[in-house]
C-alpha cells in the first residue's frame, strides 16, 4: 500500500549555499527530502531561482512516491535567503503561487527558520551571525520583528566577513605603523602561508588569494582575541554588543523585553561557542534583558520551516514533536 500523499505541505529552507525542501504529512512525518544549490535571486534572478527551487521540490516529491509534476500542497513555507525586505518576500510569494504548487504560500526569511527551530512554540527571538547578521523575533498571535539587514546601509555590523574586514583593517594599520600594534598583523597572513600584511594585501589585490577566502579569517580572530590582544578582544566584545542589541531590540518590539523569553543564537559565529564572545553576550544581555534565556540552535533550519508550516495548518503537538525528532534525532 503507498503513502496517502493528500493534503501534503511543503517546507523549503533556502540558504545562499544551499536549499533543503521537505515533503511533510500533517502529522508531521517527512516523506520525503531533497537538497540542491543556494538561493540567489540577486545573482540569477527571480525566476530563474524558484526554477530551481521547484526542481528541488520535485525531487522530493518523487522521494515521497509521488509521479509526475508536484501537485497542489495544502500549504507552502518557504524560507528563503535574500528575501529581506517585505517587498522581496512579497514579490517572491507571487511567483511561487504562479507556479501552483499551492494557493496557500507563506515566504519568510530564511533567519525565521532558525528561529522557529530553536523554539518550541513560535515565541522568541533569533540572532544568526554567519557571514553576515541578522535578528527576527515572532509571537504566536503572529506578530513579528526583523531588521532589513542588508549591509552598512541599513546600519549592520559584523558576521564572519565583517570581522574579517575588520581584522585585516587592524591589521593592515598595525603593521604600516597608522594603528596599535596587534598579534593579528601576523596570525592573518600566516593563515595563507604569507609573511606580512603587505603580501596578504597584494594577494588578495591580485586575485592570488580569492576575496572569498577571508571569511577563512574570522576563526583566527577568535583565536588571537582568546590569547589576550586587546585589539583582537575589541572586536569580539563590539560583534556581542551587536548580537545584544538585536536581541533586546527585538524583545522590545514584541514587549518581551520584561518577560521570560528565549533568545536564540544560530550561524558559524555563534554556533562555534567562542568563549569570549559568548561570556559577553550572556553579560550584556542579562544587563538589558534579565529574564531572557539564551538557547543556542543546532537543529537544520529546515526543521523551523516544517514547524512554521504545521503552524499554519493548526497542527497540533504530537505532529511538531515527530517532525522535531526526524531532525534532532
Amino acid at each position: 500500500m503507498g503513502v496517502n500523499l493528500d493534503g501534503t505541505l511543503l517546507a523549503v529552507d533556502a540558504g545562499n549555499s544551499k536549499t533543503d525542501v521537505a515533503v511533510v504529512s500533517r502529522g508531521g512525518t517527512v516523506l520525503g527530502a531533497a537538497r540542491g544549490g543556494g538561493f540567489q535571486p540577486p545573482l540569477v534572478g527571480v525566476e530563474a531561482a524558484i526554477d530551481g527551487l521547484v526542481e528541488i521540490a520535485g525531487r522530493a516529491w518523487a522521494e515521497a512516491g509521488g509521479a509526475g509534476l508536484p501537485p497542489e500542497f495544502a500549504h507552502v513555507t518557504a524560507c528563503l535567503a535574500n528575501a529581506d525586505l517585505p517587498v522581496e518576500e512579497a514579490a517572491l510569494r507571487e511567483e511561487l503561487l504562479g507556479r501552483g504548487l499551492s494557493r496557500s504560500v507563506r515566504v519568510h526569511n530564511d533567519t525565521f527558520a532558525v528561529l522557529r527551530a530553536g523554539l518550541d512554540e513560535p515565541r522568541g527571538v533569533a540572532v544568526v551571525c554567519g557571514a553576515g547578521i541578522n535578528c527576527v523575533g515572532m509571537t504566536p498571535d503572529g506578530r513579528t520583528a526583523r531588521f532589513p539587514a542588508i549591509g552598512k546601509i541599513s546600519g549592520d555590523w559584523g558576521g564572519g566577513g565583517g570581522l574579517a574586514d575588520e581584522a585585516l583593517w587592524f591589521a593592515a594599520r598595525a603593521e604600516d605603523g597608522r594603528g596599535l600594534p596587534t598579534a593579528l598583523a601576523g596570525a592573518l597572513p600566516a593563515h595563507f602561508g604569507l609573511e606580512s600584511m603587505y603580501a596578504l594585501i597584494e594577494a588578495l589585490h591580485l586575485g592570488e588569494i580569492p576575496m572569498a577566502r577571508r571569511h577563512e579569517l574570522a576563526p583566527v580572530l577568535f583565536a588571537v582575541a582568546a590569547g589576550g590582544d586587546p585589539v583582537a578582544l575589541s572586536l569580539v566584545h563590539r560583534q556581542a554588543e551587536e548580537v545584544v542589541a538585536l536581541s533586546y531590540v527585538a524583545l522590545r518590539r514584541l514587549g518581551l523585553h520584561h518577560e521570560e523569553a528565549p533568545v536564540m543564537l544560530g550561524g558559524s559565529v555563534l554556533a562555534a561557542r567562542h568563549p569570549q564572545l559568548e561570556e559577553r553576550i550572556r553579560e550584556l544581555l542579562a544587563a538589558r534583558a534579565p529574564k531572557a534565556v539564551i538557547g543556542f540552535v543546532t537543529a537544520p533550519p529546515v526543521l523551523g520551516a516544517g514547524l512554521l508550516a504545521l503552524d499554519e495548518v493548526a497542527a497540533g503537538p504530537e505532529a511538531k514533536a515527530r517532525l522535531r525528532k526526524r531532525y534532532e534525532g
